[in-house]
């Protein structure tokens, strides 16, 4: 059912269990696989450090966009304050900092808001319509209650023989080969 045009993206393996599951990627990992790929219909304990997952850029993208915003405010509010419509109120100073607080807050909690959910949708490539594994025919299973492990075809290691005979002596259910149309 392949086109001409396709080419493959990978080798998907279907298992029962998550027990199952983290065990071919820990072996996968361990065969020296590189690209390898878990899908779940709910997050597995182990799974990501079996994958090799290292920590996300997340808290540092959250913090820049904290300190730009909190930054951002406070100079916003000197500027109009004390530069751009200086006022004299009650004899403080135009940049008396203190009423500059409740705004420089707000603006902090913004930034990082904003830049953590900006973030997280650019580390994980989203919004992604079509993704190549949704093209194997028991994929919907994966929202269900079954457990993919996919190894991509873009892998250094990748042959599609060894990496077939591979999941099948892990004893996967269901194999598929994943073409990108």
């Amino acid at each position: 059912m392949t086109e001409p045009h396709a080419h493959l993206y990978g080798v998907m393996a279907e298992f029962d269990t998550t027990e199952q599951l983290v065990e071919a990627a820990a072996k996968a990992r361990a065969a020296g696989y590189k690209y390898v790929n878990a899908y779940t219909p709910f997050p597995v304990e182990g799974l990501p450090e079996a994958l090799g997952f290292r920590r996300s850029n997340v808290p540092l993208i959250t913090l820049i966009g904290g300190l730009l915003g909190g930054t951002g405010g406070f100079f916003m509010q000197y500027w109009m304050a004390a530069v751009s419509y200086p006022q004299n109120i009650g004899g403080r100073p135009m940049n008396s900092w203190p009423a500059f607080i409740p705004v420089t807050f707000e603006l902090t909690v913004l930034g990082a808001a904003a830049f953590a959910v900006l973030g997280m949708l650019a580390l994980n490539k989203l919004p992604q319509p079509h993704h190549p594994v949704f093209n194997a025919p028991r994929f919907a299973l994966a929202s269900n209650n079954r457990f993919f492990l996919c190894i991509e075809a873009r892998d250094p290691k990748f042959d599609r023989v060894q990496a077939s005979q591979f999941l099948e002596r892990l004893k996967a259910h269901d194999l598929t080969e994943v073409f990108d149309e």
